[in-house]
């Protein structure tokens, strides 16, 4: 007789019906409540649609879902379940400002609508701005490229262009706190030429100026054509000029020029005129400041010569700080140590300081 075998468990139990699959969108249903689960975004081409063998166990849960094997992990990403159309995936640029932006967008909107009231400000305090941004600019204006180089770089005309008010205070101030040389030192084409910077400013910049230089020495040997005081330099403009200052780089007169100057007081005697033409034509000069180099005595010919003219147009002397001038009143340090030589050990001794 044939024992009797005993049921197993899985023929007791039930047999669940196994999920359906869609060929054409390979997902898994839900036995319990009948939902879907939206596949991947990947190809379909992409996953293995094999269906593994069936090895659940007995007490498999109907609240399990099986999900596709892939040939390779991937991410899935489900569709949105909610109708918003933001990305769920943050990995996409927002199209929408942050509150950040938000701020700097304000805040540049608001700088352009209040700009800063610069004219309200008083105008001694407005001076003080003009002087700080012309300090690149050197003192002495000439035709010099080393002054165009840092006028353009600095761009510190550009004032001129902002305003009116502006442009008649920036002009009115930069012509008025620098000293314009009437004529060109710089060798090149400009030493020579006929046109210097005073000549080339309008009418309303030369009555702005209120010094003037006149240096003397170069070409001393053989002085430019265009060193003549002529109308062409415009010097009857110049109506708020008070003070001259004549620098003396060299004097011919000195022995150790002999052979090489032009003739005897030639070059003293064009010195002296041109003194002559800028005094005649500038009336409101009330000082001339003399300076020099070392080399430069106030006892030579081309010194004494230009004071002859000072004292002629009866006009304060004054004394520059380079040569030491101003420190010694007036006289070279070498003739006050003569003077104080002689006084004390007479006229013959005395020269054996010298």
């Amino acid at each position: 007789m044939a024992p009797k075998t005993k049921p197993s468990a899985s023929s007791s139990t039930k047999a669940m019906p196994s999920p359906k699959r869609d060929k054409k969108n390979p997902t898994v249903s839900a036995s319990a409540s009948g939902s879907t689960i939206p596949s991947s975004s990947t190809p379909s081409s992409s996953i293995n649609t094999a269906v593994a063998p069936d090895t659940r166990p007995s007490n498999w849960s109907a609240k399990a879902i099986s999900l596709p094997l892939l040939s390779k992990p991937r991410a899935i990403v489900g569709a949105s379940i909610s109708g918003s159309t933001t990305p769920a995936s943050s990995a996409y640029p927002s199209a929408y400002p942050s509150d950040a932006e938000d701020i700097i967008a304000t805040t540049r909107k608001s700088s352009k609508q209040s700009p800063f009231p610069f004219l309200s400000l008083p105008s001694e305090l407005r001076t003080k701005i003009y002087d700080l941004i012309f300090l690149p600019v050197p003192s002495v204006l000439d035709l010099d490229p080393t002054t165009f180089s840092i006028i353009h770089r600095t761009k510190v005309l550009s004032l001129l262009f902002v305003s009116r008010q502006i442009y008649h205070e920036t002009s009115h101030r930069f012509f008025s706190t620098h000293t314009v040389r009437i004529f060109p030192i710089h060798p090149g084409r400009y030493f020579k030429t006929k046109k210097p910077l005073l000549a080339r400013l309008p009418s309303h910049y030369r009555s702005s100026i209120s010094t003037l230089e006149l240096r003397l020495g170069p070409g001393w040997n053989n002085p430019p054509r265009g060193w003549i005081v002529s109308p062409i330099l415009g010097l009857e403009n110049c109506i708020n000029v008070k003070v001259l200052k004549i620098f003396v780089e060299c004097d011919p007169s000195d022995a150790i020029f002999q052979g090489f100057r032009a003739g005897d007081g030639f070059y003293e005697g064009f010195c002296r005129d041109l003194l002559e033409g800028i005094l005649q034509e500038v009336r409101g000069i009330e000082k001339v400041e003399f300076d020099a180099w070392s080399s430069v005595k106030r006892s030579g010919d081309m010194m004494v010569g230009l004071r002859e003219v000072v004292d002629g147009h009866k006009k304060v002397v004054g004394w520059g700080p380079e040569r030491g001038w101003a420190v010694s009143g007036g006289t070279d340090p070498g003739d006050r140590i003569w003077l104080d030589a002689v006084l004390v050990h007479g006229m013959g001794r005395a020269r054996a300081y010298m």
